[in-house]
């Protein structure tokens, strides 16, 4: 997920850990290019320094010259970052320029000192809230205005009063600036945070998908690999009986299970491809591969179920009779799908074991990769022992998925 803003990326977005809301330092807005600020200011201050007159060392001039000192180091802070200056020391240092720049009105008697009353209070609506800054814009308009109405200096002479009341003005465009600012400011803080939103999704998807492949290959493996330690298992103990004929049943039929855990490994790459598998023809492939006598019953109507589904059901089978070969080897296996209006279930159920058990320590994670395939399509699993009927002392696993 991307957003585009009409921003530069490399000079608006600050590095990771630097905060973007606003007082946080100092960054690259659009129509706020500081090199032009910069410019801006210092061109005033020349300006300034050959127009405004008189200015000296003595009487009147000195005190023009104090002012406009005064008023540009009250220009000069525009470019200071808002974090770096408390809100009430920005009142008062911009109250004190708004002074200064009607005193040096009414004090010099030619120039271009008005200019220094207009750029603060442009930047009265920049800096302050709304309700302060035009409080302020109102102050400096009717200090400027009046210095030129009530004459109370020379440089009446030079100005008409509509100029100073005009003064305020440009804090309505400094509001606007900021409205401005405090909007893009707002869409780059929510494009970061969407992108972190995102980079986290994509990581919770990464994970879940490894874990999908680790249940796939883990059940793979573990039906393949028991079934065909089965059979060698079963020639092995039929050697001592020197019975080659069934040796060598077994041994085709290890060799048999080889060849159908080749198949089941394209099985699983197809599952990994989101490719869909035909269930019927599969589950019967695997009750087949799996050692097993069984058949498949299907009840219901037959209908396409969605590729997750079936996905998941053959995993699930396969974990069943891999469970059925490494606990009750020669048992009876039988399955069952059942097909319902509003859900699918498959039943797998063996008898007892007819042949003796070797301990062995399974990966416990078999119950687990059920439980967890079926919980991401909101179904249920139950495994239990069967306790009564012909598998009496057997296993039955039963998964359903609604539709």
């Amino acid at each position: 997920m991307r957003y585009v803003l009409p921003v530069s990326v490399t000079e608006s977005v600050p590095p990771h850990g630097r905060a973007t809301a606003q007082g946080a330092g100092p960054q690259r807005i659009p129509g706020r290019d500081p090199r032009a600020q910069w410019a801006l200011t210092l061109a005033i201050i020349v300006a300034g320094t050959l127009t405004i007159r008189p200015m000296g060392f003595s009487g009147r001039g000195l005190a023009v010259a104090v002012l406009f000192v005064i008023n540009c180091a009250a220009l000069l802070p525009r470019r200071l970052p808002e974090g770096k200056v408390p809100k009430h020391l920005a009142l008062a240092w911009l109250t004190l320029g708004t002074v200064a720049a009607a005193a040096l009105i009414g004090v010099s008697s030619s120039g271009t000192s008005y200019l220094f009353a207009f750029f603060l209070a442009g930047h009265m609506g920049f800096r302050l809230e709304p309700r302060p800054a035009l409080v302020l814009a109102g102050i400096c308009s009717l200090l400027c205005s009046g210095v030129l109405l009530f004459r109370l200096g020379p440089g009446y002479h030079e100005l008409p009063w509509a100029v100073g009341l005009a003064t305020g003005v440009p804090a309505l465009a400094g509001i606007v600036n900021r409205s401005q600012r405090q909007a893009v400011l707002a869409a780059i803080a929510a494009a970061e945070s969407a992108e972190r939103a995102a980079h986290a999704e994509a990581r919770t998807a990464v994970l879940t998908e490894r874990s999908r492949i680790a249940r796939d290959v883990h059940d793979v493996l573990a039906h393949s690999l028991a079934g065909i330690n089965m059979q060698l298992e079963l020639a092995d103990a039929l050697i001592d009986t020197g019975d080659l004929a069934r040796v060598r049943e077994a041994n085709d039929k290890a060799h048999s299970l080889v060849r159908k855990s080749l198949e089941q490994a394209q099985w699983t790459v197809h599952a990994l491809r989101e490719d869909s598998l035909p269930l019927l023809q599969t589950l019967t492939a695997l009750l087949e591969s799996s050692g097993h006598r069984g058949v498949l019953t299907v009840t219901g109507t037959v209908r396409e179920v969605p590729v997750r589904v079936t996905q998941n059901l053959l995993r699930i089978a396969q974990e069943a009779l891999t469970n059925a070969a490494r606990y009750a080897p020669g048992a009876d296996v039988g399955m069952t799908l059942t097909f319902e209006a509003s859900s699918t279930t498959l039943r797998i159920r063996n008898g007892p074991a007819t042949r003796a058990v070797k301990a062995r320590i399974g990966s416990g994670m078999g119950l687990i990769g059920m439980r967890e395939r079926v919980a991401l399509l909101g179904g249920s699993v139950t495994a239990r022992p069967v306790t009564e009927g012909p598998d009496e002392g057997g296993w039955q696993v039963e998964a359903v998925i609604p539709e």
